[in-house]
This record gives C-alpha cells, structure tokens and sequence, in this order.
C-alpha cells in the first residue's frame, strides 16, 4: 500500500482539536484580588464580583448567566435606559438584615425602618483561591452609625460552573460581641437576597394598575408569583424568558439552617430573598406576637447561615432545581 500524503491543514487541525476541546470544556474559577473588589472569571468569562468599597455593604455585581446575560438590575451601581429606581439599597446580591441590635444594615438613608443605618465594613480578604472551586473568604465588621461594633462576621463564598450552570455557596458565621447578646430582629427586609433584572419581573399591580412582566415566582411546595410572599420552602425559583432563552435563578436553604424551611421575601418587582427573620410579617400576626420572630446569639456565641444561588438554564423543571436542590442537600 503506498503511504498517503496528509495535508498540513488536516494534520494541524487534528493537533489542535483536543486543545479546543478542551478549552470548550474548561471551567476553572480565577479569582483576581483588586483594590476594592474580587473579580470572579469561569472559563475565562466574568462570571461576577465581590464588591467591599464604596456601599454600606459588600454586595456582588454583576451577576452573569453562562452566555454573559446579565441576571441582576444595574442601579444604583449604574443608569440603564428604562430600569426602575426604586429601592436603591438592593444592591444586585448581598446578605444583610434590617433589625440587628436595634441598627438597620438593610435600607440606607431615611428608607424602611425607623432605626439607624449602620454599615457592613470589610476587615480583610483572608483567602481568594482559583481552581475547580474558586474560594472567596472575607471577614466584616458590623458598625452603627457612630461606629460602635455591633458584630462581626466570616463569611466564604464558593464559586463553581459547568457548560449550562452556575452556582454560588454563600456562608456567614455571625458572632456576637463577647460581653452583649446579639439580637437578630423579627423584621420582613431581609436577609440573602438577589434583586434580578427587570427583564425577569413576574406581573403585578402596583398602585391599583396592572403592571406586565414574563418572570414567575415559584417555590418548591407549587406557590407562585404573589402567592411565593412569605411562604416557607427549602427552595425558591425566579425565572423568565429573554431573546428565545429562559433563564432562571433559585436559591436554596440549606436543611442545617436557622427555621428551615426558611420564609421567602420574593415580590413580583425583582425582590428575592431567603428571610429566616421576618415571622411577623410573614404569618399571622395573632400567631405570632411581635418579638416572637427574633433570634438571640448569646453574648460571644455565633450563628452559622448557609445558602446555594444556583443560576441555570429553562423553567424549574428544565433547569432540574428539584434535584440540584437535593444534591446541595446531600452535601455535594
């Protein structure tokens, strides 16, 4: 048999097809510290970042779905054409409460409660690690207004993706001061939260006026939309359609967590949030008496809050939320 000539161009091609293979198929996590942020790539795309400076609280924006679709409203981090301006402490992704000790780290400003605005201030990156799993561990002070450390806490965020999804681990230990109770308050704003783009709204009224929207709202007991409000579930599932793609976003609560399954903060404007504090507002009020809601850490105790974003493709049913849900619950 005569020994066959191969082209150079198919002999470069077939040396260079497993490289893009595998390039196709790469999913690393790079973590790159920067002055006032982490920045937080997937395969070489921004996946999102962990802002410290510059707000009363950390908070994490932008938030991107694996084609780069942008998840999270842009105000107040930035004006875009058409988007609402309401609520300008809903900061894309962040974990705050709005009663803790008396000092509301929630609202900014003279919005919401009537206690004073503290700030959530980082004390130091303590590890930002690249790999399979990016690991992101800080550390925050929790101040008043006059500066008095209310609480501190450690918090570690863990970063994963494949071809179809993302996921985000977000777990804060809160420690109380050694010589003062810490008194986290029964209060509806709250507490790990995610206000999405306004492209993914669920309808609703507002002001006695039909308002559209493609989103949906649905829990993992069946309650949708208006009716998710204040529910209980060990998940929530936010998501809508944009140029021919669904996109969806749920967060879990993990089964060790504080009154699981926790009550759901979601609105039909962009609003979502696992709230394990707000029990008053939540449920009958001849129920449950004020205060009755309220969860005290003993002096110089700690509570632990554990919570997965699991950002995926399609409805909750497409996306598999049911059974991403019970893998997070299984430990993996």
């Amino acid at each position: 048999m005569k020994n066959r000539l191969v082209s150079p161009l198919l002999f470069f091609a077939a040396l260079a097809a497993p490289l893009l293979t595998a390039r196709a198929a790469d999913h690393t996590v790079k973590l790159t510290p920067l002055a006032d942020r982490v920045r937080v790539e997937i395969g070489g795309q921004l996946f999102t970042e962990y802002i410290y400076k510059g707000a009363s609280r950390p908070y994490l924006y932008p938030v991107n779905a694996v084609d780069g679709t942008s998840l999270v409203r842009d105000f107040p981090m930035k004006e875009t054409p058409g988007e609402d301006h309401d609520h300008k402490h809903h900061r894309a992704l962040m974990f705050v409460h709005s009663d803790v000790n008396k000092i509301d780290f929630w609202n900014e400003g003279t919005s919401g409660t009537k206690f004073p605005k503290g700030d959530t201030v980082n004390d130091g990156i303590v590890e930002a690690k690249s790999g399979d799993v990016g690991v992101l561990r800080v550390k925050n002070r929790w101040l008043s207004p006059d500066g008095k450390l209310i609480a501190t806490d450690d918090t570690t965020l863990r970063f994963r993706g494949n071809a179809t999804a993302r996921t985000l681990d977000y777990e804060v230990t809160i420690y109380a001061q050694p010589d003062t109770p810490l008194v986290l308050g029964d209060n509806k704003d709250g507490t790990m939260s995610i206000r999405v783009a306004q492209w993914m709204n669920a309808p609703r009224k507002d002001k006695g006026k039909d308002v559209p929207g493609s989103g949906t709202i649905i829990t993992a007991n069946g309650d949708r939309n208006g009716a998710a409000w204040g529910k209980r579930a060990p998940w929530c599932d936010y998501f809508a359609p944009k140029d021919g793609k669904t996109y969806g976003i749920a967060i879990f609560d993990h089964p060790q967590n504080l009154r699981h399954p926790t009550w759901w903060m979601a609105r039909e404007y962009g609003l979502f949030a696992a709230n394990p504090f707000g029990q008053k507002d939540f449920e009958p009020a001849a129920k449950h008496p004020v205060g009755k809601g309220d969860h005290t850490v003993a002096a110089g105790g700690k509570l632990t809050l554990r919570y997965r974003f699991y950002f995926h493709s399609g409805d909750e049913k497409s996306g598999k939320v049911a059974a991403a849900y019970a893998a997070y619950a299984a430990g993996k």
